[in-house]
């Protein structure tokens, strides 16, 4: 396999990283995500307007550029390195797929408006009982009149607290439904409690109390979601995945050259045989992940099982290779790389938390295990 960029995806990643190195500095970024509203709308707005990153990877049709997988790669490595908490991944790839799948002008809308940077949507799908299994839901959908009504609960929606549109999953009378919530328009019946992950991001749970929508807030067919939000899911994990690879890449290279500039018994402990096998290690297991979220990306225009396959085979790879060079970088780093002044903490808690984004480590591994012994 061929794993060199293109030269048009060389420029977007350099654009971007000289992006990032000027306007997105850790210290900045970190006082902003701990504070007020936890993100920056300037940068938000400036992927848009500057960069037009938002719109790569989707259609000229409602002013994309045409881009797919191999762009959603590309813009969410770099962005992993930068360490960005503004919710790329979760608006630009999972919300815009389902909305271009589900079709029709409202959602049309909606997509035109996060190519533009002005619309931030979040999924709410994950519920306490249900755990990895979106599919087991118990919010319900009701007609009543005019209107759809929404009775349940949520749990995690990441994004939701700077949302301007919600998606939200919910039983209907003939199966699993997918909703647009645009949060102006609620006046009651949706409560919302907002927490900060550990990693420094936004979410909320969420409580619908006989919230009542619109008929056009239904997304696609009544009942028939499932497909396109499994497939939502495989592309935010794939996406998360290669996040994760940006992540583990600073990760990595910030334990060598730290190593190189560390001394102890009058000499860098670079130079100590055991730590430069275990340094190895690590960009090793970086260099698999890559080629594992390579091959994923590569597949999610394949038919459902493939691409489940592929996805889940990154997912599982990332998984212990996060857990590996976080927990090696913190060790070598010594006491000092868990504290807030170095990035090396924050890259940790960034690699801890992606095993659990759409879908755990340990999910992804028994997926893999049941598709593979078909």
């Amino acid at each position: 396999m061929d794993l060199r960029l293109s030269a048009e995806h060389e420029m977007l990643r350099n654009g971007l990283d000289e992006f990032l190195a000027s306007r997105y500095p850790l210290e900045r970024s970190r006082t902003a995500a701990k504070t007020g509203a936890g993100w920056q709308p300037d940068v938000w707005r400036a992927f848009a307007e500057d960069l037009d990153i938002l719109g790569a990877a989707l259609p000229e049709r409602v002013g994309g550029s045409g881009g797919g997988p191999l762009e959603i790669m590309v813009i969410a490595e770099s962005l992993g390195r930068a360490l960005v908490v503004e919710p790329y991944v979760d608006t630009a790839v999972v919300a815009a797929g389902l909305l271009l799948r589900a079709g029709g002008a409202v959602a049309t809308e909606v997509v035109e408006r996060i190519v533009a940077g002005t619309a931030i949507v979040a999924l709410a799908a994950a519920e306490d009982e249900a755990g990895d299994r979106w599919q087991d839901v118990t919010s319900t959908a009701r007609l009543d009149g005019d209107d759809w009504v929404l009775s349940g609960r949520k749990t995690m929606s990441i994004g939701a607290p700077i949302a301007t549109h919600l998606l939200v999953t919910a039983r209907t009378d003939d199966g699993v439904s997918l909703f647009l919530v645009d949060v102006a328009a609620v006046r009651q019946g949706l409560d919302r409690h907002d927490v900060r992950t550990v990693d420094d991001r936004r979410a909320a749970d969420l409580v619908l109390a006989d919230l009542r929508l619109p008929r056009d807030a239904l997304l696609g067919e009544q009942g028939r979601a499932w497909p396109s939000l499994a497939q939502a899911r495989d592309e935010g994990a794939a996406a998360v995945c290669a996040e994760a690879v940006g992540a583990m890449r600073r990760v990595v290279a910030d334990t060598v050259a730290y190593a190189k500039q560390r001394r102890q018994f009058g000499q860098p402990i670079a130079g100590f045989q055991a730590l430069q096998h275990r340094m190895v290690d690590m960009y090793m297991e970086l260099e698999q992940s890559a080629a594992a979220v390579y091959l994923a990306m590569l597949t999610l225009d394949a038919d459902p099982e493939a691409r489940a396959r592929a996805v889940s085979a990154a997912k599982a790879t990332i998984g212990r290779a996060a857990r590996f060079v976080g927990q090696n970088a913190v060790q070598l780093h010594g006491g000092m790389g868990m504290t807030e002044e170095l990035s090396i903490g924050h890259y940790f808690k960034r690699l801890t938390a992606v095993q659990y984004e759409y879908g755990t480590t340990d999910h992804h591994v028994a997926r893999y295990a049941r598709l593979t012994r078909r």
